[in-house]
């Protein structure tokens, strides 16, 4: 089977399954509202969706191999303590087939330090931080070697006043990869850590404008697949909004533009049109500029990339997210068949927003799978994008 990359409809939320060529699964994000667990309502039903694509264990438990929570707003957390077990592996209890153990988290210290000054964070995000401590002091107790599948953290980006200089076996720097998931190093796939960014405590602009939205961990995914090392590249940003964009154009526009290229990418923020600008839709209207570094920043693709939009169907108001005139902007970079909005999918095929990756010989194929993407292209037949590596 191809390695697989999957957007689930979760309306302004995001949602995403990466399934690796040796079966391993890292989850990013999730927003599993109380209506699709209903089966009375209409809502997809994301989660068991997402339980049928998962493994079980020797023990029968349900798993993700890593699951990476972007930042702590509820779209991004809701539905953790409904559907994944929290606590040592060894509560997990016996005989529960529904619920889903995490192997390992991946998160990052300063959304929680940063939302708790500034932002009440939901209860979910909070039995999320709980089990992040519980995670970093098991480590600090028994080393990497005492800690097993289940136990497991990573911990992304460097907290202030040197909170996580004792972590060094389990922390990732900015700009550094994500390499294994579970511990388990097998050329499966790279992760490119671009946020969040370091603060020093004298940039005083900087602090300014990390607010906990702008918190968000960035990571830029490389998938292998077929033995091919780099088919597929993934962007995922959170809810990252103009301000970190432009900064990490101005960081990497000379040196290391490719760390932001992509073949798909989640819009940030549901589609946010403060994302992609400074200007203020309500107060400007259609005289607002889109900032060129965030813009830049954002329109890295490689041959036939496809953007897609985790929000509710765009519509022509002043609504915000998603916005009409950010779909606009990212059609431009893209086209208008290779932009998705996965509630609109959704609401027109009955699932997710699905992605095959294989990889032959020295070419690169991504796709939809087969039934969507016709109708999406609105061919007959499948529409791929091939590329050469040199």
């Amino acid at each position: 089977m191809p390695a697989k990359l999957t957007f689930f409809p979760v309306g302004n939320g995001d949602m995403a399954l990466i399934k690796l060529d040796n079966k391993q699964t890292i989850l990013v994000d999730i927003n599993i509202r109380a209506a699709a667990d209903d089966p009375d309502d209409d809502n997809y039903d994301v989660a068991q969706d997402l339980k049928g694509r998962l493994s079980r264990d020797d023990k029968g438990r349900l798993y993700v191999d890593a699951f990476l929570l972007s930042h702590p707003d509820s779209d991004h957390v809701t539905g953790l303590m409904t559907h994944f077990h929290l606590g040592p592996p060894e509560d997990f209890p016996e005989g529960d087939e529904d619920l889903i153990l995490i192997r390992e988290m991946w998160s990052s210290p300063i959304v929680f330090r940063r939302a708790s000054t500034q932002h009440t964070l939901c209860d979910e995000a909070k039995a999320w931080a709980s089990e992040a401590r519980r995670r970093v002091k098991l480590f600090r107790e028994k080393g990497l070697a005492g800690t097993g599948s289940g136990d497991r953290i990573l911990i992304l980006g460097e907290d202030k006043d040197g909170k996580t200089d004792d972590l060094t076996d389990i922390l990732v720097k900015q700009d550094e990869l994500l390499t294994a998931a579970d511990r388990v190093k097998a050329g499966q796939f790279e992760g490119r850590l671009l946020a969040p960014m370091y603060v020093d405590e004298n940039d005083e602009e900087l602090i300014e404008v990390l607010e906990k939205n702008n918190s968000s961990a960035i990571v830029r995914f490389s998938i292998a697949a077929d033995g091919v090392a780099d088919p597929c590249r993934f962007l995922t940003g959170g809810d990252a909004d103009v301000s970190i964009w432009d900064r990490l154009w101005q960081r990497h526009k000379d040196n290391n533009k490719d760390w932001l290229s992509y073949d798909v990418m989640e819009t940030p923020h549901h589609c946010s049109w403060r994302t992609l600008s400074h200007d203020r839709w309500s107060e400007l209207g259609e005289k607002v500029k889109v900032s060129e570094d965030a813009r830049n920043a954002l329109s890295q693709t490689r041959a036939g990339a496809i953007i897609v939009a985790s929000c509710k169907p765009i519509k022509k108001d002043d609504d915000n997210p998603p916005h009409e005139r950010a779909k606009r902007e990212y059609v431009s970079i893209t086209s208008a068949e290779r932009f998705i909005c996965t509630t609109e999918y959704a609401d027109e095929h009955d699932g997710p927003v699905e992605f095959n990756i294989t990889g032959v010989g020295t070419s690169k194929q991504l796709g939809l799978t087969p039934k969507k993407a016709a109708a999406i292209a609105g061919v007959s037949k499948v529409t791929t994008t091939t590329r050469e590596h040199g």
